[in-house]
């Protein structure tokens, strides 16, 4: 990452926090950055590759593409 992608991510999770305590970042064990969509994937995944949800996707301008959510069911 740039930094101006770094500076959409801190505007991203600060929007988070100032959200509330449940919001697509919480949960979040891992933080990517897709070149291509532009965006940051909070993955819910966690030690050793297990996951029960889909990531959310955040775009750099902080509109929530995905909200993720559960893989099963």
């Amino acid at each position: 990452m740039g930094r101006e992608q770094l500076e959409a991510l801190v505007k991203v999770l600060q929007a988070q926090l100032a959200a509330g305590p449940d919001t697509v970042a919480t949960g979040t064990w891992d933080i990517r950055y897709d070149k291509d969509r532009n965006a940051f994937y909070f993955d819910k995944c966690e030690f050793g590759g297990y996951c029960e949800e889909r990531p959310a996707v955040v775009s750099v301008s902080g509109e929530v593409l995905d909200k993720g959510g559960p893989l099963l069911g």
